[in-house]
């Protein structure tokens, strides 16, 4: 068999770029569980990882006074770590532990030496990354405050995201706060006018209503598929359509390969709600509301028109700064709902005049990182 020629050789990479793979790759397995925030769950899982990016005999993670997870040899010194913890977040600093520091009855431990080093998140400590070694160094020493930066940086991402889920849930609830006075009293009103003349049908919209709340008010989920969302503003329809009769007229037309797609739960319906109170408002007329959600490649585009008495655009770019004192039922929330989701681009497009009618589209990519139903 030939040996391989240097070409080979070159191939496989040199040191450099094997240590250098070996320590993305550490990394990328930790920063799932880190993700997570710094829990006895999330420390577990990322620990192995950390200490494979540090070489050291053995490593441990804590919250600001105690231990969440030990990886490694001599964990006889677990017991001293809440300790050693304690003292560093009240310190706020690196500290180097020597020998005297970390009894030990076992000659032939391998811990004699500690760094710890401080876990910061959101301008906070939250915990301290622990490394023991043989011999203290220099280089350790910069080593473990460089994996503890990248750790509280990972730490960081997570207390984003759950600021944005905190605040998307806030949002969702301020939603439904501001529907269900618009909503709830006309739809009872409405069931309760077929009582006597027509007990079937008030039997079937109860039952309607009944689905309808129990879909707006449900307490999980920051995100639903498109067909649930549709088949709520189904129903959301039969009951007005039950309190104007003819007077609302509906159209729908829905490409069935996007049912399946991902949206932020109630950011169809609230647009839906705006264009049946805007498109029947003050007049005695007609009312068209048109819904239409097609797929265009990457993104599903969802529009709702109506041909009623319009607005002032100015208003509508109030409404979608969040005004409160705006009549647009939910636009600047589900404006903010999507632009937090997918980015500053997939905000709301409204198209409006007075006396012009108004259409709000709304486009959300079909996969996005972090969204599913």
């Amino acid at each position: 068999m030939r040996s391989p020629g240097p070409w080979r050789r070159r191939h496989l990479g040199t040191d450099a770029d094997r240590a250098t793979f070996r320590t993305l790759h550490s990394a990328s397995l930790a920063s799932p569980a880190l993700r997570a925030g710094l829990t006895a769950d999330s420390a577990g899982k990322a620990i192995r990882h950390l200490r494979a990016l540090l070489g050291t005999p053995a490593l441990a993670l804590t919250d600001t006074h105690e231990l969440l997870a030990w990886d490694g040899t001599g964990d006889h010194h677990a017991g001293q770590v809440d300790r050693l913890a304690r003292e560093t977040v009240e310190r706020g600093a690196t500290r180097v532990v020597v020998r005297d520091d970390l009894p030990c009855d076992e000659g032939s431990c391998p811990v004699r030496t500690a760094v710890v080093t401080p876990l910061v998140a959101d301008e906070r400590i939250v915990g301290t990354l622990q490394v023991f070694s043989p011999s203290h160094t220099a280089g350790l020493a910069r080593a473990a405050e460089e994996v503890a930066s990248w750790v509280s940086g990972q730490l960081d991402l997570a207390e984003l995201d759950a600021s944005r889920t905190r605040a998307m849930e806030a949002e969702v609830r301020a939603l439904r706060a501001q529907i269900s006075p618009h909503f709830i009293y006309n739809s009872l009103g409405a069931i309760a006018s077929f009582v006597r003349t027509d007990p079937d049908r008030a039997r079937e919209l109860l039952l309607e209503f009944a689905d309808f709340t129990r879909y707006s008010f449900r307490s999980h989920g920051d995100y639903t598929t498109l067909a649930e969302e549709l088949r709520s503003v189904e129903r959301y329809l039969l009951l007005e359509q039950a309190r104007f009769g003819d007077r609302l007229q509906v159209t729908l037309r829905i490409a069935p390969e996007v049912l399946p797609v991902a949206v932020p739960f109630l950011c169809v319906q609230p647009l839906v709600e705006n264009a049946v109170r805007h498109g029947l408002a003050g007049s005695a007329s007609v009312g068209h509301i048109s819904i239409h959600a097609q797929d265009r490649g990457h993104e599903c585009v969802i529009e709702v028109e109506d041909d009623g008495i319009g607005e002032d655009p100015e208003k509508v770019r109030r409404a979608l700064a969040g005004d409160a004192a705006s009549d647009s039922v939910g636009l600047g929330n589900v404006d903010s709902r999507l632009r937090n989701a997918y980015g500053d681009e997939f905000g709301l497009v409204v198209e409006t005049a007075p006396g012009a009618g108004t259409k709000v589209t709304v486009r959300v990519p079909k996969f996005a990182p972090g969204v599913h139903a």
